[in-house]
């Protein structure tokens, strides 16, 4: 059997460390028909310089300007393979990965995505000591839930990204994961998660400390459900996060909840054309965290 080429994607923008110790995990995954494809959100702290010079085997895409998420749609309609990888800049899959993954989705025409255990990249060694405990063929499974899956470690079908459709650019920030799993899931695939195949990654809580990250999961919540839910749950959803927005401002002190939820109207003109309701099922039974987004001034 050929063995079918996998491509590997990631966007970077000012982590040149974090992400020099990422492609260097990649280097030694133990699969050779790899494409390694890194989308540059216009670095100024030399990651492009560094990928040039130490790098040669990586696709290296440079953009004009930070454009977030959409980065990772550049990536995806310029990857030749047949599956996709996802990565963040700080994370990296295990050495047997690939080869893992690839056996899931030869088992099951229906598996649309393989969601990686994504684990601490500072727990290491003690990972790879519990590795060898993992069953081969362990899968989360319910018949109560859905779930979507981590973007620090992800496969893909890449014929079932084309068919439903990449990465939620108005988003910018934050809550694409759950976006395009909607869509995986309404076009009748399944995601799975596996604990036997695992991904390293660096959580940064700097990044999460700042304004970023509170306004873009705040906003994009209120995006996620109007472009997603059947409207009487997305009335009820946008109610609910409404009140969240103000109660949670007064208990945190914080505004930047109230200026999300201004943003997200006044510039919900982003979502022409792109609300399409998911069947009702699935709707309920994906489990999607939006108290995460009340969390970050604690």
């Amino acid at each position: 059997m050929n063995d079918p080429l996998v491509s590997i994607v990631t966007i970077c923008w000012n982590r040149k460390e974090d992400l020099r110790e990422s492609l260097n995990g990649i280097r030694e995954i133990d699969y050779d028909n790899l494409e390694v494809i890194v989308v540059d959100n216009y670095s100024t702290d030399g990651t492009v310089e560094m990928i040039e010079k130490e790098f040669p085997e990586v696709k290296l895409i440079k953009m004009f300007k930070n454009i977030g998420i959409e980065a990772y749609n550049i990536g995806f309609k310029n990857a030749r393979g047949e599956y996709i990888v996802i990565l963040d800049d700080d994370s990296f899959p295990e050495r047997d990965a690939i080869k893992k993954m690839l056996d899931k989705f030869r088992k099951d025409e229906e598996l649309g995505l393989v969601a990686f255990d994504v684990r601490n990249y500072y727990n290491y060694d003690d990972i790879k000591n519990d590795k060898e405990d993992q069953s081969e063929d362990a899968a989360a499974e319910s018949k109560d839930y859905l779930m979507a899956f981590n973007g620090a470690g992800a496969g893909v079908r890449r014929g079932l990204l084309e068919k439903v459709g990449f990465y939620p650019e108005e988003f910018f920030l934050y809550w694409n994961e759950q976006d395009i799993a909607f869509r995986i899931l309404n076009a009748g695939y399944k995601i799975r998660f596996f604990p036997d195949i695992v991904s390293y990654h660096k959580y940064s809580p700097e990044n999460r400390s700042s304004w970023r990250a509170p306004f873009y999961y705040t906003r994009n919540a209120f995006w996620l459900i109007w472009k997603n839910y059947p409207l009487d749950m997305a009335i009820k959803f946008t109610i609910q996060l409404i009140y969240n927005c103000f109660y949670f401002s007064m208990e945190q002190k914080t505004l930047i909840y109230i200026k999300a939820m201004f943003s997200a109207f006044i510039k919900m003109g982003k979502l022409k054309g792109k609300r399409k309701p998911v069947d009702r099922s699935i709707a309920k039974n994906l489990r999607i965290p939006f108290n995460v987004s009340f969390t970050f001034f604690r």
